[in-house]
């Protein structure tokens, strides 16, 4: 018998095999490279307001770690490559991730929602652009709630996701911030929009990359949220 979240699984495997060129997501392209330091610029500012001047003690765990980039990023900041760990579904995006980072940094490949992480172990746990990709509410609610058992009292998650609907691609969804609160309904949330929507970016970015940061002074046309969903300390 075919468990319910075999099934999601199966089916993210196959949304991200429709996905279309991979140059369209490469840092060489300007648009990206704008995305990719807004949001490094919003999760410094953040680690500065938690107070987190002490990154190289703090441990952290990334859901759907891709094929390495946001722990290379991390490993950038100051943590150590011993205190993080990454969670990759697709066999190939795993393979990649393995052969970028250090060996010390411990990686499964699977479904994160069945994965046995010590609870209360981690202070980040970070998701970036994986619930988007969920379309069953149910495995959305189980994956949430394993990640919730993993964050350690005083840490959090971090989330990075987009929160409107694509019409043009129905293999995804945009999570709203009505929907990250049902899905970390004990969390203290703080949440702030950035990244241009990305349509518009490539378009613009085609004309002159300069028109980025200019459009991107209007909230309304900004599609992303970087949240931190902090855990009550004792």
């Amino acid at each position: 018998m075919t468990m319910p979240h075999e099934d999601e699984s199966r089916a993210v495997a196959e949304r991200y095999a429709r996905r279309g060129a991979p140059d369209r997501y490469s840092l060489l392209q300007p648009d990206v490279w704008q995305t990719v330091q807004e949001r490094q610029r919003a999760m410094l500012k953040l680690f500065a307001r938690l107070g987190w001047h002490d990154l190289p003690r703090r441990r952290a765990i990334e859901v759907g770690c891709g094929a390495g980039g946001n722990l290379l990023e991390l490993l950038r900041l100051g943590f150590l490559p011993e205190h993080l760990a990454g969670i990759e579904l697709l066999p190939e995006r795993f393979a990649m991730a393995r052969r970028v980072l250090p060996a010390a940094v411990p990686l499964w490949q699977g479904d994160a929602s069945t994965l046995d992480i010590e609870p209360s172990s981690r202070d980040l746990v970070l998701q970036s652009t994986v619930f988007s990709s969920l379309l069953d509410d149910g495995f959305q609610q189980r994956l949430a709630e394993r990640m919730w058992t993993w964050v350690a009292p005083g840490g959090g998650v971090l989330w990075y996701d987009f929160t409107v609907d694509n019409p043009r691609n129905r293999d995804v969804r945009g999570v709203p911030l009505k929907r990250i609160r049902a899905l970390f309904p004990r969390a203290t949330l703080w949440h702030q929009r950035i990244t241009l929507a990305p349509p518009l970016a490539r378009l613009l970015c085609r004309v002159h990359p300069a028109l980025y940061p200019i459009f991107n002074t209007l909230p309304p046309l900004r599609t992303h949220v970087l949240a931190w969903l902090q855990k009550p300390a004792p």
